[in-house]
């Protein structure tokens, strides 16, 4: 892999060759621990509110909200940085399934993305749920905007359409499940689930699930 020159401590780190060619031009300039202090710098700076809570820290101080369905969020700090996504399924407030992963460069949109696709791979294509997501973009793009793009042969006016691969996975999924709704639903308002995979999304930045 690359190697590069932490700007921070000198130090000399590696980032994998398909993330450098995800985002051309790109020049990393941070090693992983110095990543992790500007990305604790960003949210102060923008006053974003990420406890980054243990799931048993969640489910002791959240109670509130939707009890079924499935929740998914997914974030990168700072934007773009290193990133995670998150999906839980439940049933009634008791857990069926949950996935987490993470990437070591990306953008929020492609992690609220990859989690909603993530969601519809846990479901049968006959399921009836509502899958939620804190992401209005995301409900947009696929609700409204991906088709027409698609009727125009996947273009649209003003530039290329960002996240394309996943967008069009993601459109092919949300059609293959047509008893599921997708819906939006309010980001660090105190609902349980979508803590919960809020919690999944950081995952990867505790030593402690």
């Amino acid at each position: 892999m690359p190697s590069f020159e932490c700007q921070v401590c000198h130090t000399s780190f590696q980032v994998p060759q398909k993330s450098l060619d995800r985002y051309a031009g790109w020049t990393p300039k941070h090693c992983n621990a110095h990543r992790s202090s500007k990305r604790s710098s960003t949210k102060r700076k923008f006053g974003q509110r990420e406890e980054n809570l243990t799931l048993a820290a969640v489910l002791e101080t959240y109670s509130k909200g939707p009890a079924t369905g499935v929740f998914t969020d997914g974030s990168a700090v700072p934007n773009p940085g290193r990133g995670g996504w998150g999906v839980v399924w439940v049933e009634g407030g008791e857990v069926r399934a949950q996935r987490h992963g993470h990437e070591e460069y990306t953008t929020n949109n492609r992690m609220e993305l990859t989690a909603l696709i993530e969601a519809y791979k846990l479901l049968p294509d006959d399921a009836a749920e509502v899958i939620r997501t804190d992401s209005r973009l995301c409900v947009d793009t696929i609700t409204k905007w991906a088709p027409n793009w698609e009727r125009k042969g996947w273009k649209k006016k003003g530039g290329e359409i960002k996240n394309l691969e996943l967008v069009q996975e993601l459109l092919a999924l949300y059609r293959a499940h047509p008893g599921c709704e997708l819906e939006w639903i309010a980001a660090h308002a105190g609902n349980r689930w979508n803590e919960y995979a809020d919690s999944l999304s950081t995952a990867w930045s505790r030593d402690e699930l």
